[in-house]
């Protein structure tokens, strides 16, 4: 009678004994158990040396005809990511059952290699084997990876046919794949069905409203998952943590954390990328490295995350630090990194250091794309470096985009160039409808350098297109409540008080030196009506909203949707100066933090 291993000295007799040896020991069968074991053994351990060594005694013992040894190595080669050995195994089974198709498609779809996931279940159809509840969900991942909806589209149907559509792994992995494709309301129809839903399908929905910012639905179908009792995972706080960066909800993103703290999930890279970026959006960069220093592993995602929030509050010489710490520990950056550090770089003025980066991809093995070309033109026009700008354009190997030529608009904007303004509009306008912030940005070149008429027809191109201006909106948390303001609005509870404290500051600013700057406002109308107007921007009812609400010691947290305008700017540092406060200001470009009369961006943004 065959005695079995122990299942507890298993994996002890595989680190003290050599492979060959160990199998030696037992007759065919036991052996064949325990290829089996220690194959599941090596995988959970990703220990590659050995597989390697018993992946050799399995050919020479012909254990490799028996479908289930070719799963495992399968397997184990994709856990060690290894996708491409997994797939010689496949072709060297001569039987192929259902388990091994499932898990050659498993393994391509899980190392990110979805086209030859596709690829492979159409072959697995063809021979005849019928897709499983294993199976579908793996090429459904696939379809997700490729933001194919028509192909997993045909695989819904599939399902549906097969009658594996109620099954919750298919079900969530369908709903998953629609809301990654952006179809939220077919995996909002497929989610609302599904007899039981798990981890997955509540997550996919959830990932599939914050990706395309229905923040407020995200939150909705979150609170409903706690009071269902769900077990949430890192992927599902995630999503829910970049909600409340992209909403700039501080208070309840804390709470957040503290739930990943209570369930353990405060130490995944997920979650703590998100965490980095949620602190950054809120202008609490304090609690970014907080986050990022706690973490002991950390992800490329991390690394980026930081960089990131480095380069939009201004700590240019962290990024560096930052990136050649990412280089002492082995982590190989990617395009998203270097994007980060010409970020860095363009909003700090810093052009050589801009050029060591920007050539330094290439000892990466990475080819620029647009939008590292982008950042270099921006990195360029804002130094004044115009033509400069325009021959790294010229010398692209790709068709300029949008972005490329509107960071050389604002290089024309800032250094009143409205001739290569006029012809970097032309080139946008061939590339066909442009978004409404081109046409703002060349009217707004035009009018800064008191070309009224040519702003007004670049206006009026926008109109006649059915495109309209984004409305410029300032916004404060206090509590778990948002106040938002628009330039010159008066609907607020507290607009009296506002307005009164406005008076006030504007009184004190003056005494201290402030003189207003009109040149700023973009329209043709008398110095009275510019000065009236520039008082009452967005950013400063807020500010003025935060002074008479939270006490002094508090910093003032203002998000805007919009660049700040440069008199604002002024004034703001002439409010931090007078009210002895700290004033956090987020436009859509970076964050500015005022104190003492100074601004983090050193005046240049």
């Amino acid at each position: 009678m065959l005695q079995p291993l122990r299942q507890t000295s298993l994996q002890e007799t595989t680190r003290q004994l050599p492979l060959s040896n160990l199998l030696n020991q037992y007759n065919y069968e036991q052996n064949y158990r325990n290829v089996c074991n220690l194959l599941l053994s090596l995988t959970c351990s990703r220990s590659l040396c050995k597989g390697l060594q018993l992946h050799a005694h399995i050919i020479k013992s012909g254990f490799q005809i028996i479908p289930l040894v070719s799963h495992h190595l399968i397997n184990f080669y994709s856990k060690s990511q290894r996708p491409l050995d997994s797939r010689q195994v496949f072709e060297e089974t001569p039987v192929k059952s259902s388990t091994t198709w499932s898990s050659i498609i498993s393994s391509f779809a899980q190392n990110e290699l979805p086209w030859f996931a596709i690829e492979f279940f159409r072959r697995m159809l063809h021979v005849g084997i019928r897709p499983d509840d294993h199976i579908l969900p793996s090429a459904t991942k696939a379809c997700a990876l490729l933001s194919r909806s028509d192909i997993g589209r045909s695989l819904h149907c599939l399902a549906v046919k097969t009658g594996f559509d109620d099954d919750v792994f298919v079900g969530s992995s369908v709903t998953d794949m629609y809301a990654k494709c952006g179809e939220i309301s077919d995996a909002r129809k497929m989610f609302d069905v599904m007899p039981e839903r798990n981890v997955v399908s509540w997550s996919g929905m959830i990932y599939g409203y914050t990706q395309l910012g229905e923040d407020e639905e995200a939150l909705k179908l979150f609170k409903q998952a706690l009071l269902e009792d769900l077990n949430v995972n890192d992927f599902t706080f995630s999503s829910v943590i970049r909600v409340c960066g992209n909403s700039t909800l501080l208070e309840l993103g804390k709470q957040i954390q503290g739930l990943c703290l209570k369930t353990s999930y405060d130490s995944s890279s997920f979650v703590g990328s998100s965490l980095i970026s949620m602190y950054s959006k809120c202008g609490v960069i304090e609690g970014a490295y907080h986050v990022f220093n706690e973490i002991p592993v950390k992800n490329l995602g991390m690394w980026n995350a930081m960089l990131i929030a480095c380069a939009q509050h201004a700590h240019t010489k962290k990024a560096f630090h930052l990136f050649k710490q990412m280089e002492g520990v082995g982590m190989k950056p990617n395009f998203i990194t270097f994007l980060c550090v010409l970020y860095a770089c363009s909003h700090a003025g810093l052009v050589e250091e801009g050029r060591y980066y920007f050539g330094l991809m290439k000892e990466y093995g990475i080819e620029p794309g647009d939008q590292h070309y982008a950042s270099m033109v921006d990195l360029l026009g804002r130094s004044g470096k115009l033509q400069e700008a325009v021959s790294i354009i010229m010398e692209m190997p790709m068709k300029p985009t949008e972005s490329v030529w509107g960071a050389l608009l604002t290089g024309c904007r800032i250094h009143g160039d409205t001739q290569l303004a006029a012809y970097a509009a032309d080139r946008v306008f061939e590339l066909g409808p442009v978004s409404s912030g081109m046409h703002v940005l060349l009217s707004n070149a035009f009018a800064a350098a008191g070309r009224y008429e040519e702003a007004a027809k670049a206006r009026k191109m926008m109109r006649d297109r059915g495109l309209k201006k984004e409305t410029g909106l300032s916004w404060v948390e206090e509590g778990n409540r948002v106040h938002t303001f628009a330039a010159g609005d008066r609907s607020h509870a507290k607009a009296r008080e506002i307005y009164q404290k406005l008076e006030e500051m504007g009184d004190e600013m003056e005494r201290a030196g402030y003189v207003a700057d009109t040149s700023f406002v973009l329209r043709n109308v008398d110095s009275k009506e510019k000065n009236q107007s520039i008082r009452f921007h967005s950013e400063r009812l807020a500010i003025a909203f935060g002074l008479i609400t939270f006490p002094p010691e508090r910093p003032i947290r203002v998000m805007k949707n919009l660049r700040v305008c440069g008199d604002c700017h002024t004034a703001i540092k002439f409010i931090s100066k007078c009210t002895s406060r700290v004033i956090i200001v987020r436009d859509n470009n970076r964050f500015h933090r005022f104190e003492d009369g100074k601004c983090s961006c050193g005046d240049y943004w």
